[in-house]
């Protein structure tokens, strides 16, 4: 193929042979295009010269001469000028365009990829549009062209081509020119869609628009060069998805999964596009929904990450986004959208934004937690809340499965149902899980492969949400069935709690209890008893056996004189601890627990509102509560009724606290032979909790005498904790050892 003029005398001399029937590559036919644009560029030179040739000289274009001027006012300013063409040039641009075009079209039904007509389908661009774009594009691709331009422009500065010179090239006469001016607003397809830009800073009011220079913006320079890397003004925040998820890969209700079916299926056969808002919490899944959407409809996800257009007012970084998601034929993704409406900061304008995306052809996902709607009409979308909730148990355990089958780990389904039943989770919380856990083993000993059921749960409890912190106290549990002295059967009424625990999942959703009820799906308990009897101690040893943490809130603390606070303070509680995993329990349930007494005033009437909203909390929760009070007989029955278990704790009698103060001291600690256990356990009639206290403070006093702990020092200490109580402490009650004391 030729496509150099014989010569520079005669330019329609130019010969354009045809040897092939397709192109064979992207580039040879976009050649074809600017060999085209080439020629009519020498076409207009030849015209150029004709009419400047009496004012020709090396000077030409750093003044203006006499000459110049005289010939600019001999011909009367916008005037209908005659095309610069001749009737035969005319003739064979037409022809050239004629055989690109049907070339073109050939090549295209035998499967070609042209950028430039992708280009053109993707921004509706027309002709004119397009050979702007090619006139701009020519510097770009062969420098001489800058010196071409300049001359054209009598304008050594004038690398670039002006708007006035590509109107001249394209159309001559005045009366297309003004019309074809539109093309170059800013509401035009080339400008709005950053296809090409003005090379000048300034406003378009200071400088005529006819002067100002064109440039073709660099991402389209190298789509057109076939790079389909990311624009690097947003690849930071972008992340393009090539697909290879399915709907049978996404784990989710059967009933939400039919439904996205059949809105893939109406934007399959209605013209008008969809914006889907997937909320729902993190990891259930919203980008993998998306990305099997995508799978279907043969198409990338571009995933942007929507932060960074909250100081995005001029929308300049949407807008390039939006132009990479076209080049890409990608569906938009919008991660983390609820940020740019709960920022309070944010400069950006929702309504706008959204005006903005309706613009975009293609099928956008707004990822969010919260569900949101706009507060705008859409010309062409179609909006759509589409929630993704959190895996039910018997999804959790298919996804426990098949994350754990990548691990050298063998766990046994019990332990499976045991996590998915107390880590309501998601599936990428799972997946973070897991992780975390295998981070820990590797810590633990890097020489051993493979993830025990401890490490899943330090896992799991380390990616549960740790906020509840800020509003309550967390517990480190140290003790054992072993360490709590008990009556046999409120021993075995404790410990069929973790039976409830364990086996939630199991009951609610294989069987189908849940079914059955719409709240209370959670575990309330109730530990009544004097203070001191074990209360504390059994809510920590089942949360040691349960392998979850736990939570301790005064209520006397939580309970406030101010109308509503309470009911405030509650409210975050229950609000932190739906994503906590953790069992909470509720200390001095006294403060706000008694019988709904008859209401007298308006306190009364307030209180009782007070104590129904925490019932109401309760059952709402589907974790594990447990209450504390030191007076059960005074709760009400309407409480009592909502209680799965109520645990009497006894005072203990003399056979219990003997077993208390041996078990009290630890295996290391010194004893002497004198501390008689009999008597102290006959005499003082104590709680475990005062118990613990006394042997505390004796081993105390035996340590600052470098002695074994004596009945002395447990008589000693006995003395001052019944001082601390309030109560007497006589001698004759405690003869002959009362002495002791004396003695020191």
């Amino acid at each position: 193929m030729k496509v150099i003029p014989e010569s520079e005398e005669n330019p329609s001399e130019f010969l354009f042979i045809d040897d092939i029937t397709v192109y064979n590559t992207n580039i040879e036919y976009l050649l074809y295009e600017l060999h085209r644009i080439d020629l009519m560029i020498r076409f207009y030179l030849k015209k150029y010269r004709l009419d400047h040739q009496g004012y020709m000289d090396d000077f030409r274009g750093l003044f203006i001469s006499e000459d110049e001027v005289n010939a600019i006012l001999q011909t009367p300013l916008c005037e209908m000028r005659s095309d610069p063409y001749s009737d035969s040039e005319l003739e064979h641009i037409e022809t050239i365009t004629r055989e690109i075009y049907q070339k073109k079209n050939y090549s295209i039904k035998k499967g070609k990829e042209l950028r430039l007509h992708i280009l053109s389908e993707l921004f509706q661009l027309d002709p004119f549009e397009i050979d702007i774009i090619l006139i701009c594009l020519a510097p770009e691709l062969d420098l001489r062209y800058e010196k071409l331009y300049a001359y054209l422009q009598n304008d050594l500065t004038k690398k670039r081509p002006s708007v006035d010179l590509v109107l001249k090239l394209l159309y001559p006469s005045i009366e297309k020119k003004f019309r074809a001016r539109q093309k170059f607003s800013y509401t035009g397809t080339l400008i709005n869609n950053h296809l090409i830009y003005f090379t000048d800073d300034n406003p378009m009011d200071e400088v005529p628009l006819l002067s100002r220079s064109l440039k073709v913006d660099e991402r389209i320079i190298s789509f057109l060069l076939e790079s389909d890397a990311i624009d690097p003004k947003i690849k930071n925040i972008c992340t393009l998805i090539e697909s290879d998820k399915y709907f049978s890969d996404i784990i989710i209700p059967e009933d939400e999964k039919n439904k996205l079916i059949e809105l893939l299926q109406y934007h399959s056969h209605v013209e008008v596009p969809l914006i889907i808002q997937l909320h729902g919490p993190y990891g259930t899944g919203k980008k993998l929904t998306a990305e099997a959407v995508c799978t279907e409809l043969r198409m990338s996800l571009l995933v942007v990450d929507s932060k960074a257009l909250i100081k995005d007012e001029s929308f300049e970084i949407l807008d390039t986004i939006i132009r990479e998601a076209r080049l890409q034929h990608s569906c938009l993704y919008l991660e983390g959208f609820d940020a740019l409406f709960i920022e309070k900061d944010t400069g950006i304008n929702i309504r706008n934004l959204i005006l903005k995306l309706d613009d975009f052809p293609n099928l956008i996902f707004l990822s969010s937690e919260e569900m949101w709607e706009p507060q705008v009409a859409l010309a062409k979308h179609r909006y759509i809340n589409f929630n993704i909730p959190l895996p039910s148990f018997t999804h959790r355990k298919q996804i426990w499965s098949s994350f754990l089958e990548s691990y050298s780990t063998i766990i046994d389904d019990a332990d499976i149902n045991a996590l998915a039943t107390k880590f309501n989770f998601s599936g990428g919380q799972i997946k973070d899980t897991i992780y975390t856990a295998n981070n820990i083993a590797r810590l633990r000993n890097p020489d051993v492969s493979g993830l025990s059921v401890h490490d899943l749960y330090e896992g799991a409890k380390a990616r549960s949400n740790k906020k509840l912190g800020e509003l309550a106290k967390k517990i480190i549990p140290l003790h054992t069935w072993e360490d709590i002295i008990l009556p046999a059967d409120i021993k075995a009424q404790l410990k069929e709690i973790r039976i409830y625990i364990k086996h939630k999942g199991t009951v609610y959703s294989d069987w189908k209890f849940d079914k059955k009820i719409s709240l209370g799906k959670g575990l309330n308990a109730l530990f009544s008893g004097p203070s001191g009897t074990g209360k504390t101690m059994a809510a920590q040893i089942i949360a040691t056996q349960a392998q979850l943490d736990i939570y301790k809130i005064d209520l006397s603390s939580v309970v406030s004189k101010y109308i509503g606070e309470t009911e405030k303070n509650l409210s975050k509680i229950f609000k932190e601890a739906e994503t906590s995993n953790a069992i909470l329990f509720f200390d001095e349930a006294d403060a706000l627990f008694g019988k709904r007494s008859e209401v007298k005033d308006a306190h009364d009437r307030y209180a009782n509102i007070e104590t129904g909203y925490l019932l109401q909390k309760m059952e709402e929760y589907e974790g594990v509560v447990i209450l504390a009070t030191n007076l059960s007989k005074n709760i009400d029955d309407a409480f009592l009724r909502r209680m799965q278990f109520i645990v009497e704790f006894p005072f203990p009698d003399k056979t219990l606290r003997k077993q208390i103060w041996i078990k009290i001291f630890p295996e290391e600690a010194p004893l002497s032979n004198d501390i008689n256990f009999d008597f102290i356990s006959e005499k003082l009639k104590l709680a475990g909790g005062n118990i613990k206290n006394i042997a505390i403070a004796s081993a105390f006093y035996a340590a600052d005498r470098s002695e074994r702990i004596k009945m002395s020092h447990i008589m000693h200490a006995a003395k001052r904790e019944y001082q601390k109580m309030g109560k007497t402490f006589l001698k004759a009650d405690f003869t002959p050892y009362y002495e002791l004391i004396e003695a020191e």
